[in-house]
């Protein structure tokens, strides 16, 4: 399996930092649309690197389908055929309150703006007229002024992140492939996922072949007591802001751990961040993440994914491993 790493940080230390990265072992390198905007870190490697880039994800449904394309095509211009657009929808609180958006079911808006997206990036390709018409967008006009003309890689793949079982489905039936949100088990993986999956590219016609997986790995990886202990309280403190999404709370139902959900909930909008780590019980941290020295993490990564998915990202939230321990971590994946 490759290794993908995140990009974090400021778009203006984007270079070092994933030059770091890839001498360490990564393959690829997504951002995250966080503190920062999503698409200006790759921006600022593209062409300087031989390594894939990825968004994982940015926010759909503010953005109009015609900005992603012409940032995706760009994108996949300037690093020689290496970007995927990785698209997701947010949950509705952020959507109205941080990006002052409107709001929709998210699953059929999803399928609108990947194929918003996909018809603008074949228009743009095989010279073919614009007709592309939804219920919440609609892109009929492309005068020859405002064609790319065809991209010598081809159109960047559009990617869709999901958890649940509707959007997995929707993401197989419309998608180019699937990044499984890293908040979930091998047991809601393989029972809730891949069904859903395989529903979804029935539904499309498609073969498996044609519909990429990636799965996406919490890491708590070190090597000493302190290493893993503060390895641990930062995947502790990802693992419950994301447990306390109602959104996400099939993972903890899976695994017989619901009933934490709406506590973690509660506590969120208390503030009280302290003890919404302290619910997550080491085998939540276990059974969730993938806890262990970089061969044990590599290891376990493979027993969860290795049959269905040739690479998979992972994140180190609240620490940063040493270089060498990224380095095993690779070599054990491949």
């Amino acid at each position: 399996m490759l290794l993908d790493l995140q990009l974090d940080g400021r778009p203006d230390q984007a270079l070092a930092r994933a030059r770091e990265l890839v001498e360490a072992g990564a393959h690829g390198l997504f951002t995250f649309e966080g503190p920062h905007d999503v698409f200006l870190p790759l921006a600022a490697v593209a062409g300087h690197l031989s390594t894939d880039l990825m968004t994982n994800v940015a926010i759909a449904m503010p953005r109009s389908p015609m900005h992603l394309a012409h940032t995706a095509w760009d994108l996949q211009l300037m690093s020689g055929g290496r970007f995927r657009l990785g698209l997701g929808s947010q949950i509705r609180p952020h959507i109205e309150k941080r990006y002052g958006a409107t709001w929709s079911p998210p699953a059929a808006r999803m399928r609108e703006i990947v194929g918003a997206v996909k018809a603008i990036l074949t228009s743009w390709q095989e010279g073919t007229p614009l007709s592309f018409e939804g219920e919440h967008t609609r892109h009929t006009l492309m005068p020859p002024t405002f064609v790319p003309g065809p991209n010598p890689f081809g159109p960047p793949p559009v990617l869709l992140g999901a958890l649940g079982p509707v959007m997995t489905r929707t993401a197989a039936e419309v998608a180019d492939g699937l990044l499984v949100m890293p908040f979930h088990s091998a047991r809601h993986f393989r029972e809730r996922t891949l069904p859903a999956v395989a529903e979804g590219l029935a539904r499309s016609g498609r073969p498996t072949s044609d519909f990429a997986v990636l799965p996406q790995a919490v890491v708590a990886m070190g090597r000493t007591e302190d290493e893993m202990a503060a390895a641990a309280a930062g995947v502790r403190g990802l693992l419950a802001f994301y447990g306390s999404t109602p959104a996400y709370r099939p993972v903890l139902d899976v695994e017989g751990w619901g009933d934490v959900q709406p506590e973690l909930n509660r506590l969120s909008k208390a503030g009280d961040y302290r003890a919404m780590t302290e619910l997550v019980t080491d085998e939540m941290l276990e059974t969730i993440a993938v806890v262990g020295t970089p061969e044990h993490c590599a290891a376990e990564i493979r027993r969860r994914f290795a049959d269905v998915a040739d690479r998979v990202c992972c994140y180190f939230p609240g620490y940063q491993p040493a270089a060498e321990q990224i380095t095993a971590l690779a070599a054990g994946l491949a």
